[in-house]
């Protein structure tokens, strides 16, 4: 059963050097939230943006709209998709705005956010899709298509560097620098920190400019199309994962 979203309930300054932003141009801010709800924003002042985290139980809400284009990413209580449950998903349109979207265990129906999944208007960003879309598709039972993997991008374009990581791109793309402090963490507790929210909404919060500038150099080095079609397979790649030949390259000769 869907239950009505939570706005985060506050952001501290001592975040501010790693979320969302350039370094040392966040603070926090206090307004009163929409219907009489109080919330607890976060102003990136070199932007000129506020910058909100919802975190909505179950699914999302059937009004919420993400444009031809959402950030993606997932949490789960591990990286063993045969044994580690599916704890959060997080989207963003990539406005400065996170939504988060916590699961009981076990209660994966979520009829919106399949929806948004399988729009095939909207283009679903993933950095490392491999592992997300297989999370979803075997805890949600759908495919996650079409879709674009920044893991993917920047290993074909940037190929003067073996560091292909989020904090990586985001460092040297996007000149920011993540926090990644909450990557092992309890993702299955009932009640998520704000550290935890923080984390996870950083982790969609930049995919859309990462794309942006990913794009721009595979077209520069003429492997766009190379990327495009590693899209396309990661769902038939996911699905080995899934049938038992995670670690098995089925294309090796040995």
């Amino acid at each position: 059963m869907l239950r009505s979203s939570e706005p985060l309930a506050s952001v501290y300054e001592k975040h501010a050097r790693h979320s969302l932003g350039e370094a040392g141009q966040l603070k926090a801010a206090s307004h009163g939230r929409p219907l009489g709800i109080k919330s607890r924003y976060v102003f990136n002042s070199a932007k000129r943006t506020i910058v909100t985290i919802t975190l909505h139980h179950g699914d999302i809400p059937t009004e919420l709209s993400f444009g031809d284009a959402v950030a993606v990413d997932t949490e789960a209580m591990g990286l063993n998709n045969h044994r580690d449950r599916l704890c959060l998903v997080q989207l963003s349109a990539g406005d400065g705005n996170a939504h988060l979207v916590q699961f009981e265990q076990g209660k994966y129906d979520a009829p919106n956010l399949k929806n948004l999944f399988l729009d095939q208007d909207v283009t679903k960003i993933f950095h490392y899709a491999r592992f997300d879309i297989s999370i979803i598709k075997k805890y949600m039972k759908i495919e996650c298509t079409p879709l674009y993997c920044t893991k993917i991008a920047s290993t074909l374009c940037r190929t003067y560097t073996d560091r292909h990581s989020l904090k990586e791109l985001c460092r040297e793309l996007l000149g920011i620098e993540l926090s990644k402090q909450q990557q092992s963490s309890d993702w299955g507790a009932d009640t998520l920190s704000e550290d935890q929210q923080l984390y996870a909404a950083n982790d969609v919060l930049h995919l859309h400019a990462l794309r942006e500038g990913l794009d721009k150099m595979l077209a520069r080095e003429g492997r766009a199309h190379l990327a495009q079609s590693c899209f396309e397979f990661l769902p038939v790649r996911t699905e080995l994962d899934l049938a038992g030949w995670l670690e098995t390259d089925i294309f090796a000769h040995s």
